[in-house]
């Protein structure tokens, strides 16, 4: 048995443990995938919660081929592959070494990358060999305590990276790299489900809070514990104690279903249509796009989603204002623009700040395939979000004044 290096134990605590919610995510590319592929697990033991989410995710024509962890031996893991029934049993196949492993769609590290940067940098080179064209490598690192394998990935995640995922939810924090070394085409992204997402927390079932209305509350409770010990006779702590409540609900993250038609385009947010107009930008290219702009207020969910499927290709933000987002010069506002690839042509998701709103977070980098209502960002209070589509390959479906719910009301359609 072999081990590719620079996986290893390290630091002052030992190896780091990958719970069920960093396990999702370091799987969520195979996951999401709905055509049948072939997944190679590097790194697995038979209580490994990676191992045990990747099974998970296996569809019908799916294929996972693992190599055991460098203290596991390989008799132990096919046993333990065995007992988990026919069906897994018949995708899973356990190999002795690295070496006889085959190119796959993903590869996933099943251990957090420790050690020196340049141990990390030969684990990644390692792993990249086996990397079909356009494959992703997912791969984690923990927060804090191995800094060179840290840094290292930091500098493979601005050269090739199409997502990072911080998840605190495990026993130790951990950041999650989506690694794509070799290109791929916009059409991949229609075979795609939207991405399992660490960012939110669940409330219920079908409602989680995204992390900055945690973070958001968290400051909230945090002022008002300081005012209580700072001023204990005045009230005036209730004020950011209350306050705590709407400030995370305005972060709130529904669930949504998505419509399965692939000619549907879908809203990129909550909200009221504020227009529907042709225009030219020549930003975007010379064709003329169709612009659908939505208002969304301070009731509004406020999490952005992709309308289509697509390849994100460029993305920046156009300095500005701050207007009310209802009034037509907030078209000048600051606005940051999502450029996505699709087999229709370009489709842009502007995503723009109003009279409260300030910041804007984007979480797909370029060269990220997003799936059809797939999470992408948010913008942070009142503001306005506007999907251009060309003109040539779409016909809207909503007006001025009608109600849509992101990434669930269908706005246009495809020709």
């Amino acid at each position: 048995m072999t081990q590719f290096p620079g996986v290893r134990a390290a630091g002052r605590s030992g190896p780091v443990r990958l719970g069920e919610r960093a396990a999702r995510t370091l799987v969520a590319e195979l996951a999401r995938i709905n055509d049948p592929k072939a997944a190679l697990l590097v790194g697995a033991a038979p209580e490994s919660a990676v191992l045990a989410a990747a099974i998970e995710a296996l569809l019908p024509g799916d294929t996972l081929t693992v190599v055991p962890a460098e203290s596991v031996s390989p008799t132990a893991l096919r046993e333990h592959v065995s007992a988990q029934g026919r069906w897994v049993a018949d995708r899973v196949r356990v190999v002795d070494s690295l070496a006889e492993a085959e190119p796959a769609a993903v590869v996933v590290a099943g251990e957090a990358l420790a050690g020196t940067a340049e141990e990390a940098r030969a684990t990644v080179e390692t792993l990249t060999k086996y990397l079909a064209d356009g494959a992703l490598l997912s791969v984690a690192t923990a927060v804090g305590r191995t800094a060179g394998a840290a840094a290292e990935l930091e500098r493979q995640g601005a050269l090739h990276g199409v997502g990072v995922d911080l998840v605190l939810r495990n026993p130790e924090p951990v950041r999650v790299f989506r690694l794509r070394f070799t290109p791929t085409d916009a059409a991949a992204a229609e075979r795609l489900a939207p991405a399992y997402r660490p960012s939110s927390v669940p409330v219920t079932r079908d409602m989680h809070i995204d992390s900055n209305g945690v973070a958001a509350a968290g400051i909230a409770l945090g002022l008002a514990a300081l005012t209580r010990l700072a001023r204990p006779k005045s009230k005036l702590w209730l004020v950011p104690a209350l306050a705590a409540a709407p400030v995370a609900a305005f972060f709130r993250d529904p669930e949504r279903d998505v419509p399965e038609d692939p000619s549907a385009v879908v809203a990129a947010a909550d909200g009221k249509v504020l227009s529907v107009q042709r225009l030219h930008d020549e930003r975007f290219g010379d064709g003329e796009f169709l612009r659908i702009a939505v208002f969304l207020s301070v009731l509004d969910v406020h999490v952005n989603r992709s309308p289509v499927a697509g390849k994100v290709v460029d993305y920046f933000v156009a300095d500005g204002g701050f207007v009310n987002a209802m009034k037509p010069d907030a078209e000048h506002n600051v606005a940051a623009y999502t450029v996505l690839d699709t087999t229709h042509g370009t489709v842009v998701v502007a995503q723009r700040t109003g009279l409260i709103a300030r910041r804007i977070v984007q979480r797909a980098p370029i060269g990220t395939l997003l799936a059809r209502g797939e999470r992408f960002g948010l913008i942070r209070f009142g503001s306005r979000t506007d999907v251009y589509l060309p003109v040539e390959a779409a016909d809207p479906l909503v007006g001025p004044g009608d109600k849509v719910v992101g990434g669930s009301t269908v706005i246009a359609r495809w020709r």
